[in-house]
């Protein structure tokens, strides 16, 4: 048990800080191991490797069928890509923020139609009080001009 506690306390693991990770990384701990420890820890070191290799072997596997799947259902790289992007532009349109920001930009616009109408408003009383003063100069003009000639 007294070999077990010490193997196990070896292999925790805890976070390391940067002066920590560069002594472990020159230590050598093969000196403190006894040979039938070192023996161990290369059987599970195997195995792990093993159930590694397996492991990616199975994914490797399953991505290739997931791809048939998709084929044969007519899913292709495009149609994954629209469905992503409707289904994330849905998901954000939900989102307080968006509709938040949503609805400030609708009034702010609603108040820019506004004060552009307001403008043009007073843009188009002034051409036409320009105009009408225009109109009666050149009528006023026009009166006054036969009198001259008549004098």
């Amino acid at each position: 048990m007294c070999r077990t506690r010490k193997r196990h306390s070896l292999l925790e693991t805890e976070p390391l800080q940067g002066r920590d990770e560069d002594a472990i990384a020159s230590a050598d701990f093969s000196s403190m191991l006894s040979e039938e420890e070192k023996e161990e820890l290369k059987a599970e070191l195997v195995q792990l490797e093993d159930e590694i290799t397996t492991l990616r072997q199975v994914l490797s596997a399953k991505e290739r069928h997931l791809v048939e799947i998709k084929q044969k259902l007519g899913m292709n790289l495009m149609n994954e890509l629209k469905q992503n992007f409707s289904r994330s532009w849905h998901d954000m349109q939900t989102t307080t923020a968006y509709k938040k920001t949503h609805e400030t930009l609708s009034h702010a616009g609603q108040k820019a139609t506004a004060a552009f109408s307001n403008v043009g408003t007073a843009i188009s009383k002034k051409f036409g009080d320009m105009r009408s003063h225009s109109i009666g100069y050149s009528i006023r003009h026009s009166i006054s001009m036969p009198a001259m000639r008549r004098k």
